[in-house]
């Protein structure tokens, strides 16, 4: 493929992209996990071992509505912001497990315990573009 016209896939590959991405994600406030739950600690933390399936069940479950990328499609959480990045693990884990169906996001209770947090550890390795 010539220069120019690389640079031009390129360009518009970026457009697309940066347009696929939901900048514009605005956090549910009545969304908001037990204190409990917000103070529970990754048991796999420091696991990296587990960070492999954690991607292989974020592919499986969670990029249809958030990206490959996790910027979010649709209306869905852009998971690499740092409103969603600052919750504790405890709350992420709780939101993956509860869902918000007033905004679309299923429970995932229906996954071992473990494998919801391989997914909160995967989505620490998420980062803005």
């Amino acid at each position: 493929m010539n220069t120019p016209l690389r640079a031009a896939a390129l360009a518009l590959w970026f457009a697309v992209a940066a347009g696929a991405q939901n900048g514009a994600y605005v956090q549910d406030s009545k969304w908001t996990s037990p204190e409990s739950a917000a103070a529970r600690s990754n048991p796999l933390a420091g696991h990296e071992e587990a960070l492999g399936g954690g991607g292989k069940l974020f592919r499986r479950h969670c990029v249809e509505c958030h990206g490959v990328d996790g910027t979010g499609k649709k209306k869905a959480a852009n998971l690499t912001l740092p409103i969603v990045q600052s919750q504790s693990d405890g709350t992420l884990h709780w939101k993956i497990t509860n869902g918000n169906p007033d905004r679309g996001m299923p429970s995932f209770s229906r996954l071992p315990e473990l494998q919801r947090w391989q997914i909160v550890l995967y989505l620490r390795t998420l980062t803005s573009p």
